[in-house]
């Protein structure tokens, strides 16, 4: 299979074939199109305070809260299924057109958001269509990372391919970094008055904007080879699915558990550790979300370090070793960010949102490594779905949930840590896939 535009331009002569793909172009769509899913689905978090004013019953701030929390994480419940659907596209019919579709509908559902009438107009029913529209950035946010990573993955030579799957990853960081600087700007650049009456809108509709840009994108690349050596084989499975469930369901279960810090982390050191920095530490909106805009930044830096070690030294030391160090600082950095001083409480989320990060930049590659290309996306897509729907959507929920049950601002934490321990058990089981050749 050939590995250089040149290469393929040279087979593309004597066959007929198309040429090869660079692999930076194929990064650079991957990454942009996860920027844009990202950003979408990342905005209604940073925006959590504004939206329970707007869409629900306000007597109670907390009860406003935790039903704002409790529509984010609705989303991550339809992230199953869109996995199972997606994957089964781009298992059976391609990897591009899978992709295609879960930008254009993450597009519109966001835009959507900032179009609806708000609980004062519209009472109850204006909860509900916010509700449906957060599901269906769910759904299509399901076939998003599982396809952006085995697309990548399959034209990643061997020796790379952690690194540039990582690559991938920080599509997912700088879009939420992207919705973070947007939150600041709004917080920053328009009064709290403006923000509340229209300002909140402006960060969705500009989602209509991107999500055509990233589908541009996404349009101009060519199926993977790896795919159409399947087709060409005959080895396209009828239901990905089944397929997965009946042949490779350890695999899928080590995905689910080694995610745990990824997705439970992820959620409570960026989207939930903005809502904390503002309750618990009694800071200011602008002061919270320059944190999680640090935070991003260095999760970005991180992701690429973090692939490049699993490619020299393997993929289970990088997933011990992050792990390992989210479950020893969890409870300390949340006491800086509850009681801490200016400078350390802002810095943080960042420290344990490294910690993610380290584990974050091999997984996907390791993950596309235990599963053979004919249910590759949709064995990705259920794993790594499955733990967004127990631990990462729920994060900021239960979070707020049992600060408020039980008067301890530091409970978050133990939440962080759980899923830390989580996946460091897990990753003393990991096989090491390192340097393996995809199968098909």
């Amino acid at each position: 299979m050939a590995n250089s535009t040149t290469d393929g331009v040279a087979a593309a002569d004597r066959t007929g074939a198309r040429p090869a793909q660079s692999h930076a172009k194929v990064i650079r769509a991957a990454i942009l199109g996860t920027v844009v899913e990202y950003y979408d689905f990342g905005i209604y978090g940073y925006m959590a305070t504004m939206i329970s004013a707007h869409f629900f019953v306000d007597d109670d701030p907390t009860a406003a809260l935790l039903g704002t929390f409790a529509a984010f994480a609705v989303a991550f419940f339809l992230r199953v299924p869109g996995g199972i659907f997606f994957g089964h596209i781009g298992d059976k019919y391609g990897r591009k057109k899978a992709l295609t579709w879960t930008i254009l509908l993450m597009a519109v559902a966001t835009a959507l958001m900032g179009l609806l009438p708000t609980y004062a107009t519209l009472g109850v029913w204006a909860t509900a269509l916010l509700t449906l529209s957060r599901c269906l950035q769910g759904f299509a946010a399901g076939g998003e990372l599982g396809g952006a990573n085995s697309f990548v993955s399959e034209h990643a030579p061997p020796k790379w391919r952690a690194f540039q799957t990582s690559m991938v990853n920080s599509g997912t960081y700088i879009g939420s970094l992207c919705a973070s600087l947007m939150a600041l700007a709004l917080t920053t650049g328009l009064s709290a008055e403006q923000v509340q009456a229209w300002g909140w809108r402006i960060p969705f509709l500009l989602s209509l904007v991107i999500g055509l840009v990233g589908l541009w994108i996404r349009n101009s690349l060519d199926e993977t080879e790896q795919f159409e050596d399947v087709q060409q084989q005959s080895e396209v499975v009828k239901v990905p699915l089944f397929a997965v469930l009946s042949t490779a369901w350890r695999q899928v279960l080590v995905i689910v558990l080694l995610g745990a810090v990824i997705t439970g982390g992820y959620y409570i050191a960026s989207v939930y550790a903005a809502t904390y920095l503002q309750t618990a530490g009694q800071r200011s909106p602008q002061f919270a979300f320059a944190a999680t805009c640090i935070a991003m930044v260095l999760g970005v830096i991180t992701l690429p370090v973090s692939g490049y070690l699993g490619d020299r030294i393997g993929r289970k030391p990088v997933f011990i070793g992050g792990s390992a160090a989210g479950a020893l600082l969890g409870v300390p950095m949340f006491m800086l960010m509850a009681d801490g001083p200016g400078p350390l409480a802002i810095l943080a989320p960042a420290v344990l949102f490294i910690c993610v990060s380290v584990v974050n930049g091999v997984s996907f590659a390791t993950y596309a490594e235990m599963l053979r290309a004919r249910f590759r996306y949709s064995g990705i897509a259920l794993g790594n779905n499955v733990t967004n729907m127990l631990l990462g959507g729920t994060a900021p929920f239960i979070a707020t949930l049992l600060v408020s049950a039980t008067g301890n601002k530091l409970a978050p934490a133990g939440y962080f840590v759980a899923c830390a321990l989580i996946s460091l058990v897990t990753s003393f089981f990991l096989k090491e896939t390192k340097g393996r050749e995809l199968e098909l």
